[in-house]
């Protein structure tokens, strides 16, 4: 049997200030009381004996970031191969997952979605097993949500063998590993990554701005077939988000009772208001519009990224003026791994307040989720706690500068510079 690990001491956790997500506003100084996994008090009159103190001194306490599209599995260091689908059997990619999972980690992001793998892993939910890893603490890394394998069509934007045009059998892919083409098959992928641990369904809806198989945003599920990925997942008690871009297949996914549209770059705004009618979540992953490096992409793709980036950009400025639940999402490693808080710098730039952006990481992304026991400072949550320099509410940059990371109650990161 395994040796029972001796319990944590509490720790008084001081700073120089602490962000109140739900007020907006900063309370000075910072200072919670942690016992486990909990934060159990916050400016406790008293603490219990063998209380560590732990002062970080003139930084500001944040609730722990969660971005809603991460793919772990893919990006990281020595990512430079166009032949990656093929040279990375699924141990080499579970490794390379445990380096992005501690780099997110480090960063400041304590909870992502791992919205679907698209690779040949023989049926393995390599999410799901780096999520059992984590939280058996064997690895540094997020809270994972996994979402298995991504539900797509023969030729769909998430078919891996669509992104490097792969000749015909190579690298054949089953069912189980999200292939599914009519109403049949999509059931039956959906039902195995629920059976094998996926939490959230991934769909894709359209087409994407990298897909050699067509424009931008054409739907490529029936109406049908999403109607009956829905269902699956709902009747399961998870939720459905969709890789969707054009304005027609973002309709067809929120007709059918999708939960969450990932992207909606060309949404037009009778369907945002619709979004907002409905209160489904956006995943906006508009930092890609700017920041994703297309350098190396045939050229038909590169004009096609050319044409579509400055839309989405618009697009995302008119879904928050119109108060479209937009949750922090990035899509890495569409941009590195580590560096998930440009998208709350961009998020900013196409119209959100700091705060707002701060909340679409925190209590958004944890509505997202269904997720009530993380996204605040508060007694009775989950003790996911960063720190950063300065006034994230005047300058969101500062979520590029995290200093401390906690999670769970454990320290992954502190580092002495913070101290003034």
């Amino acid at each position: 049997m395994p040796r029972p690990r001796p319990p944590r001491p509490p720790v008084r956790l001081r700073a120089a200030r602490m962000l109140d997500i739900d007020k907006g506003e900063l309370a000075e100084p910072g200072d919670l009381l942690i016992e486990g996994e909990h934060i159990t008090a916050v400016a406790p009159a008293t603490v219990p004996p063998g209380t560590v103190e732990l002062d970080l001194g003139d930084v500001t306490l944040l609730p722990g970031l969660m971005d809603m599209e991460v793919n772990l599995l893919l990006g990281g260091p020595d990512h430079r191969s166009p032949l990656n689908p093929v040279q990375d059997d699924p141990a080499v990619r579970t490794l390379r997952a445990v380096a992005n999972a501690r780099r997110t980690l480090r960063a400041g992001f304590t909870t992502v979605r791992n919205l679907g793998l698209f690779v040949q892993t023989g049926g393995l939910l390599l999410d799901v097993a780096l999520k059992k890893a984590i939280d058996l603490g064997w690895i540094e890394g997020p809270r994972v949500v996994p979402a298995g394998h991504a539900i797509t069509p023969t030729g769909g934007h998430l078919d891996p063998t669509m992104f490097q045009a792969l000749a015909p059998h190579i690298m054949p892919l089953t069912v189980e590993e999200g292939i599914a083409n009519g109403v049949a098959e999509v059931r039956k992928a959906v039902r195995y990554q629920i059976k094998h641990g996926a939490r959230v369904i991934k769909v894709c809806a359209s087409n994407g701005v990298m897909s050699h198989t067509g424009p931008a945003g054409a739907q490529q599920y029936s109406d049908e077939e999403l109607h009956a990925i829905a269902d699956e997942a709902h009747r399961a008690g998870l939720k459905v988000a969709a890789h969707c871009m054009g304005d027609r297949a973002v309709r067809a996914a929120l007709a059918a009772g999708i939960d969450c549209i990932e992207h909606g770059f060309l949404a037009g705004d009778e369907t945002l208001d619709l979004m907002v009618e409905r209160g489904t979540f956006l995943v906006a992953t508009t930092y890609i519009a700017d920041g994703m490096d297309v350098s190396t992409a045939a050229p038909e793709l590169q004009a096609k990224a050319a044409d579509v980036f400055p839309r989405a950009k618009a697009t995302t400025r008119r879904a928050i003026e119109r108060g479209v639940r937009v949750a922090c999402g990035t899509d890495a490693p569409a941009i590195p791994h580590g560096r998930n808080a440009r998208e709350l710098l961009a998020l900013v730039d196409r119209g959100m307040t700091p705060l707002a952006a701060l909340r679409a990481a925190t209590t958004t992304a944890a509505a997202l989720i269904d997720a009530e026991d993380r996204g605040r400072l508060e007694p009775g949550l989950l003790a996911d706690v960063i720190a950063v320099p300065g006034d994230p509410l005047t300058d969101i940059g500062v979520t590029e500068d995290v200093r401390f990371v906690m999670k769970g109650g454990q320290v992954h990161r502190h580092e002495e510079a913070a101290r003034s």
